[in-house]
C-alpha cells in the first residue's frame, strides 16, 4: 500500500496515460517516414488495442461507477470523471483515425495499386464473379434474424460486425428490423479478379440481401458492432475446487458480459440507432448503467479496422519494412553442445535481434534429446501453436524425463489456448500445474536438471518475454542463460512452491513476487538515494512496459530529490510526472514506439560506481508486485554489463522512435537537430543486437571459479 505521503504525490491517471500510449501507436500510422503498409498495420494495432481497452478497462470503470466505488488516491480522478475524460480523448483519437484512413492511407495505397472497392464500383463481370462467390461460400453461412413479437432481439457476440437491415413487406406495408452477422469464419476482404483489390465482406452481403429476404423490399442496411465486458471474475469467487473447469466456465460466461460500447455507421437512421440502444440495454444482465448516446461511436462505413492487419501483411516489398533476419547469438554459432557453452560462461540473448529458435528453442530441444538430462521445468504464460517448445516438452516426457509445466490459465484472452495446451501436455505424461491460488504466474523461467561428469547441475533461462515463437519475432526481450548454483537453487525452490505447498520467501539471487520483489526494488532505489546524499552520485536507468505503482513512484521522487539522476524508458502507461521543480527535476521519461513492441524489462542501479543490472518479467505495477508470481534476476557476470548498458544508452540517444514526457503530462516526439544524424533504437539494434561492437555473448572464456563448479 502507498504511504500517507504517497496519497498526494503528483500522479497521472492510468487510463488516460494508456490512451496517450495508443495515441503514439496511431502517430506511427501518421508518420510518412514509415512504409505505407506498415502505417496501415499501426492503424490496425491502434484499433485492436482500443477494443481491449473497452473490454477490460472501460468495462471495469463502468462497474465501479455502478457500485459507487470511491476515488483511489493518489489518482486525481474518480471513476465517473475518468469515464468523462476517456470519452473526450477517444473521440479525438477516432476522428484522427478516420481522417488518416480515408484521406491519407487509402488514397495513398490506391496510388500503389492496393484498393478497397464498393460494390457499385465493380464492372458487370466483376459483380457476377462476386455473386458466384456469395452464392457458393457466403449465403450458406448466413442466418438472418428478424426482430418482432415472435422473434426476440438476438444475442450479439462481442466485437462481431453486423448489418442492421430495414425491410418492408410490399403486401402489408409493415416494416421490420433484422440483424445479419458478418461471419468471422470467412475472409473479410473479398477478391473479385483485380490484383490487390478487394470488396469488404459486409458490402458483398449488403448487395445480396434480397436472397436472404425473398419477396421483401430491403430498404436500407447499415453496419454496427458491439463491445462486451470480457475480463474474468475469479477475484469475486471463492477458491475454486477445479481451477481449469472454473476458467472454462468463466470464458464461456464472458460471452454474455454487459455491452459497454456500440459502434455504428455514421449515416445509420436515428430510429435504428435508438432501437439498438434500447434493445442492448434491456438485454443487460449486470447492474450497470444502460448504454446511452455517450457510449456510441460514429464511424464511417468501414467498421472493425483491426482486420486491416490482413491487408498490411500483403507481399508488396516496396510498401513494407525490409525483411529482418535475426542473428544467431555468437555464443551458439560454433555448433557446440549448449550445456558445454553454459558451463563456461553466462549468455545473454536479445530478441528479436537474435534468434529465438537458435537460443531458447535450441536449449529446450537439446534438453529433450540429451540422455543426461533428468528433468525440465518451465513456466508458460502465453505460447503459440505447435511450437518447437511444446514438441520438445512432449518428446522429453515420452523419453522418460520428468517434465513439469506451470501453465497460467488466466493469461487474458489466451485462456482457451492455455486450457488446450494443458490437456494436450497432460495426455503426454507432463506434470501440469496452474500455479498458486489468487496469483497469476507471469515469471519467464526454465530449469533443466542434468547429470554432468562431475555431478548434478542445474541450467537456467530467465527472461523478460513469453516462450512464444511468434511474439519472439515481434517483441523485444532479453533472456539470461546460466548454470549458477545459487540461481539454480532459487529456481528449484520457486518451482517447488508453484507445484507443491510452500511458504518460501527468501531466495539467494532472485527477487520474486509477491514475496520479495517490491521490497528489493524499493531497497535498490533507496540505496541510490543514499549514495547521492553521501556524495557518491546516484544513477538509475529502468526500462519497462508500465510504471503505475504509487509506492515505487514515491521512492523515485525521493531519489530525485536526493540527487539521483533517473532515466525511465517506459513504452506504455506512466503515472509518474517528470521534470517537476523540487519533486522530479532529475527524472526523465521516454517511450519508444517502432516496428517491434518494446517489451524487455531492464534495470541498472549505479551503486556508487559499481553498477548492478537486472532483468525480469515484472513491470512496476501493483499487480506485478502483489498479485503475480514474477522473477527478477541480477546479471552477475561483468562481461555482460557493457552490452546491456549499450542497449540502454541506445534507447536514451534515440531521436527517431522516442517520445519524451514533459512536466505538463504531454508526450512530444524526439527529433534530430538539423546537424544531428537520425538515431533509431530498433534500426540500430537490428544491425548490432547489443548496440555496440562488444556483444555480451561474444565468445570469451572466463576463468574457472569454484562458484561455477
Amino acid at each position: 500500500m502507498p504511504s500517507d505521503s504517497a496519497l498526494s504525490l503528483p500522479y497521472l491517471n492510468r487510463e488516460l496515460s494508456w490512451l496517450d500510449f495508443n495515441a503514439r501507436v496511431l502517430e506511427e500510422a501518421c508518420d510518412p517516414r514509415v512504409p505505407l503498409l506498415e502505417r496501415l498495420k499501426f492503424l490496425a494495432i491502434f484499433s485492436t488495442n482500443l477494443d481491449e481497452f473497452y473490454m477490460v478497462r472501460v468495462a471495469g470503470l463502468r462497474r465501479k461507477v455502478a457500485v459507487g466505488a470511491p476515488q483511489y488516491a493518489p489518482d486525481p480522478l474518480a471513476p465517473p470523471d475518468q469515464l468523462v475524460a476517456i470519452r473526450a480523448r477517444v473521440a479525438e483519437l477516432l476522428e484522427r483515425r478516420r481522417t488518416l484512413l480515408h484521406r491519407e492511407l487509402l488514397p495513398a495505397l490506391a496510388e500503389h495499386g492496393v484498393r478497397l472497392y464498393r460494390m457499385d464500383d465493380l464492372s458487370d463481370k466483376e459483380r457476377e464473379r462476386v455473386l458466384a462467390y456469395f452464392e457458393s461460400q457466403v449465403f450458406p453461412v448466413l442466418t438472418p434474424l428478424a426482430v418482432d413479437p415472435g422473434h426476440p432481439f438476438p444475442y450479439i457476440s462481442n466485437l462481431s460486425l453486423s448489418l442492421a437491415v430495414e425491410i418492408r413487406d410490399p403486401v402489408t406495408g409493415k416494416e421490420h428490423f433484422a440483424r445479419v452477422k458478418v461471419p468471422r469464419s470467412l475472409p473479410r476482404w473479398v477478391s473479385f479478379g483485380r490484383a490487390n483489390a478487394w470488396v469488404p465482406l459486409e458490402e458483398v452481403i449488403g448487395a445480396h440481401l434480397g436472397t436472404l429476404f425473398p419477396g421483401m423490399e430491403v430498404r436500407r442496411w447499415t453496419t454496427f458492432r458491439i463491445t462486451r465486458y470480457s475480463d474474468l471474475d475469479l477475484g469475486q469467487m471463492d477458491q475454486p475446487e477445479d481451477l481449469l473447469e472454473t476458467i472454462e466456465q468463466q470464458v464461456f460466461q464472458r460471452r454474455f458480459g454487459e455491452v459497454v460500447r456500440l459502434e455504428v455507421q455514421r449515416d445509420m437512421p436515428a430510429h435504428t440507432r435508438t432501437l439498438l440502444l434500447e434493445e442492448l440495454s434491456e438485454s443487460e444482465t449486470q447492474h450497470v448503467a444502460p448504454l446511452d448516446e455517450r457510449d456510441v461511436h460514429d464511424q464511417d462505413r468501414l467498421l472493425e479496422l483491426g482486420d486491416l492487419m490482413q491487408l498490411a501483411l500483403l507481399d508488396v516489398p516496396e510498401l513494407r519494412d525490409p525483411l529482418h533476419v535475426p542473428q544467431v547469438p555468437p555464443a551458439f554459432r560454433e555448433g557446440r553442445n549448449i550445456f558445454d557453452v553454459l558451463r563456461e560462461r553466462d549468455v545473454l540473448v536479445h530478441h528479436p535481434y537474435e534468434s529465438f529458435s537458435a537460443s531458447v528453442e535450441a536449449f529446450l530441444e537439446a534438453a529433450a534429446a540429451d540422455p543426461h538430462v533428468l528433468a525440465i521445468k518451465l513456466t508458460l504464460y502465453r505460447t503459440s501453436g505447435d511450437t518447437a517448445i511444446v514438441r520438445a516438452l512432449t518428446e522429453a516426457a515420452e523419453a522418460g524425463k520428468q517434465v513439469a509445466v506451470i501453465i497460467e490459465l488466466q493469461a487474458r484472452f489466451d485462456e482457451q489456448n492455455n486450457i488446450t495446451f494443458a490437456r494436450t501436455m497432460e495426455s503426454y505424461g507432463i506434470h501440469v500445474a496452474y500455479g498458486l491460488p489468487g496469483l497469476k504466474t507471469h515469471a519467464k523461467t526454465v530449469l533443466v536438471v542434468r547429470r554432468d561428469a562431475d555431478g548434478i547441475r542445474r541450467y537456467v533461462h530467465v527472461g523478460t518475454g513469453n516462450y512464444n515463437s511468434k511474439t519472439a519475432r515481434l517483441y523485444t526481450d532479453i533472456g539470461l542463460f546460466t548454470c549458477s548454483p545459487k540461481v539454480g537453487a532459487d529456481l528449484s525452490d520457486l518451482f517447488n512452491s508453484l507445484t507443491g505447498v510452500s511458504r518460501q520467501r527468501a531466495y539467494r539471487r532472485l527477487a520474486v513476487a509477491p514475496t520479495s520483489l517490491r521490497t528489493r526494488t524499493l531497497e535498490l532505489i533507496d540505496r541510490e538515494a543514499q549514495h547521492a546524499r553521501e556524495g557518491r552520485g546516484g544513477r538509475i536507468i529502468a526500462k519497462m512496459n508500465a510504471l503505475v505503482d504509487p509506492e515505487v513512484i514515491e521512492a523515485l521522487y525521493r531519489a530525485s530529490q536526493a540527487g539521483v539522476e533517473i532515466d525511465l524508458i517506459i513504452r506504455g502507461i506512466c503515472c509518474l510526472l517528470p521534470g517537476l521543480a523540487g519533486v522530479s527535476d532529475r527524472i526523465r521519461v521516454r517511450s519508444i514506439i517502432g516496428r517491434f513492441l518494446e517489451h524487455s524489462r531492464i534495470a541498472c542501479f549505479g551503486n556508487g560506481g559499481h553498477p548492478e543490472y537486472y532483468i525480469g518479467s515484472a513491470d512496476w505495477m501493483p499487480r506485478n508486485f502483489d498479485r503475480r508470481v514474477e522473477a527478477m534476476i541480477p546479471i552477475d557476470d561483468p562481461a555482460l554489463h557493457r552490452g546491456v548498458q549499450s542497449v540502454l544508452d541506445t534507447c536514451l540517444r534515440d531521436n527517431r522512435q522516442a517520445w519524451v514526457l514533459g512536466p505538463d503530462g504531454r508526450y512530444r516526439r524526439a527529433m534530430p537537430t538539423p546537424d544531428e544524424p537520425e538515431r533509431a533504437t530498433q534500426m540500430r539494434l537490428m544491425r548490432e543486437p547489443w548496440g555496440g561492437e562488444d556483444a555480451p555473448s561474444a565468445p570469451m572464456k572466463r576463468k574457472k571459479s569454484k562458484g561455477r563448479r
